[in-house]
């Protein structure tokens, strides 16, 4: 899968339904080929379309419960990953990266914020 097909995923996953001009821009690439992304992860199973309820003319990208399951497995896998060379780190390495956890989730909402914009 690429990373964009993943990226999107975990937008999905954070964000709930969108539209594909939002994906484009939250991931960085033309709308063209956020529609081709979308189609292709549609016939795997892992993303689907359906209407706005509140806006008969827009059409969202949900994420399936396989779309989820991936996104779940691969975090998790990371988290795994990271569990294992945190392991092998000196106590007071593991003391300063505890320290730092408040500072870096505050990065990563601002970062978070600033790529996907408010829910519409």
């Amino acid at each position: 899968m690429s990373i964009t097909s993943a990226a999107t995923l975990a937008t999905l996953h954070r964000s709930g339904p969108r539209r594909i001009t939002d994906l484009a821009v939250i991931e960085g690439v033309t709308q063209p080929a956020m529609t081709v992304l979308v189609r292709v992860m549609e016939e795997s199973g892992l993303v689907e379309r359906r209407g706005d309820a509140s806006d008969k003319r827009v059409t969202l990208v949900w994420l399936t419960e396989a779309g989820a399951s991936y996104v779940q497995t691969r975090r998790q896998a990371g988290v795994d990953a990271f569990a294992r060379l945190i392991d092998e780190l000196a106590d007071d390495e593991v003391e300063a990266l505890v320290a730092a956890l408040p500072a870096l989730a505050h990065l990563a909402e601002l970062e978070s914020q600033d790529r996907e914009g408010p829910k519409r």
